[in-house]
């Protein structure tokens, strides 16, 4: 069902089932007369392409390291019994909230998260739209350490597969707020709101399938009524073309890294928070010239 550690494939019985739901909101947009984001689906599918071959390799860096912790692993959680299935999902929406969370934070890994966040507009195709370089940049290992623990890596695959499929449903416009399953579980508006590049919504809400880790660690936000919300990356020109989205951020992050003095500066190009490197604080600066 999925690769070790890294973002799922869904089985192909699912993908009639996106399929319907993408026409859909194709039908919703034309319902409203919204243009619908032709060419920025086009480029979604193009990186959803482009991933085929790179989670080859993931799965050849990832299998070696879960299959080392699973031998190792101090228990055995059994997932015949429902608190097993219930701390393995508790588990693997606790590792996917940091995960993501570093995926925002840390620069080497948002290099390749920020792939996600670059359609200017938040429709399902959106959600196809994820980073080609995880293996490069290593987000998967917060999972590693449910494998030492005794949570079977392909289980933990499968809930990660179930997580991001619902997380799918997320990437859209056509549904309001949920009522009282607002405060639980991680709804269309949360999700918008975590896709925004308003200032006041930057590396909010990075919770799964619950919103509940966001609200313990204070990374809780809700849209504030009145307020549009902008999508795409803050201070980069959105493009269209798959292996600018891909790669521009890795290729910015060398630019810094060669321009910075001393190795503090550098490490920090690397490995601090991608709104503090070289590249963000001047195109920041530029905007901000009139």
């Amino acid at each position: 069902m999925a690769i070790l550690g890294g973002a799922s494939v869904l089985p192909l019985k699912f993908y009639p089932v996106v399929a319907a739901a993408v026409a859909a909101e194709v039908a919703w947009y034309a319902a409203r007369r919204r243009p619908y984001p032709w060419s920025e689906t086009a480029t979604s599918v193009a990186v959803l392409l482009m991933r085929i071959p790179m989670k080859l390799a993931l799965a050849g860096v990832v299998a070696p390291v879960a299959w080392y912790a699973w031998t190792h692993r101090i228990a055995t959680v059994p997932l015949d019994r429902w608190w097993g299935l219930t701390l393995l999902f508790a588990g693997e929406e606790f590792c996917y909230y940091w995960g993501h969370r570093l995926g925002h934070e840390v620069r080497w890994v948002w290099a390749s998260h920020s792939v996600h966040h670059s359609p200017t507009a938040l429709h399902l195709a959106s959600a196809f739209r994820l980073g080609v370089t995880e293996v490069l940049s290593c987000g998967w290992l917060v999972y590693v350490p449910l494998y030492f623990l005794g949570f079977n890596p392909v289980a933990v695959a499968a809930m990660l597969a179930l997580n991001l499929f619902y997380q799918f449903w997320l990437h859209t416009e056509a549904v309001g707020t949920l009522g009282p399953l607002e405060w639980v579980l991680n709804t269309p508006a949360h999700h918008r709101v975590h896709h925004a590049s308003n200032p006041e919504y930057l590396d909010r809400n990075y919770g799964g399938v619950v919103i509940v880790w966001d609200r313990l660690f204070g990374t809780f936000a809700q849209a504030s009524p009145g307020t549009p919300l902008t999508y795409g990356l803050a201070h980069v020109a959105p493009s269209g073309n798959p292996l600018v989205v891909c790669l521009r951020e890795w290729t910015a992050m060398a630019r810094d890294v060669t321009r910075a003095r001393g190795i503090g500066t550098r490490l920090r190009q690397l490995f601090g928070r991608p709104g503090d490197s070289l590249s963000a604080r001047g195109a920041a600066l530029r905007q901000d010239i009139p």
